[in-house]
């Protein structure tokens, strides 16, 4: 049985994200020479964009479980991939930002002189 090239087949997510961290990895460490540098940065740049493209695909193959029908059957809807760090409404997952505990404010006694017909300012 003839063995197929491994270059004409697209690289698997996990496969180029591996590579892609070894190049971010060897970058950092700062012993690879400019022109390797610049070399391994384009290599990197094409493999982000292929993970990115893989999980753009992915998104688009995934529905989401709304409800079921009377027979069980599954309803579904497609999944919404669009960014949700910019939306204002919190969504399902996401932590709210915990509001700071308030104190109750003690009413200031009435001094001497003070009426309920005063005008409600301070001085």
């Amino acid at each position: 049985m003839p063995e197929a090239n491994p270059s004409s087949e697209a690289p698997t997510f996990e496969t180029s994200l591996a590579e892609l961290q070894r190049i971010v990895a060897d970058l950092e460490d700062g012993r690879v020479g400019l022109e390797e540098s610049l070399a391994r940065f384009e290599r990197g740049i094409g493999l982000l964009k292929t993970c990115y493209q893989v999980l753009e695909n992915a998104e688009q193959r995934i529905e989401q479980l709304v409800g079921m029908k009377s027979d069980g059957t599954p309803i579904t809807k497609p999944f919404d991939g669009s960014a949700t760090a910019d939306a204002e409404v919190p969504t399902a997952g996401r932590r709210r930002a915990k509001k700071a505990k308030t104190e109750p404010v003690e009413k200031p006694t009435e001094a001497v002189g003070d009426s309920e017909e005063d005008s409600g300012f301070l001085f």
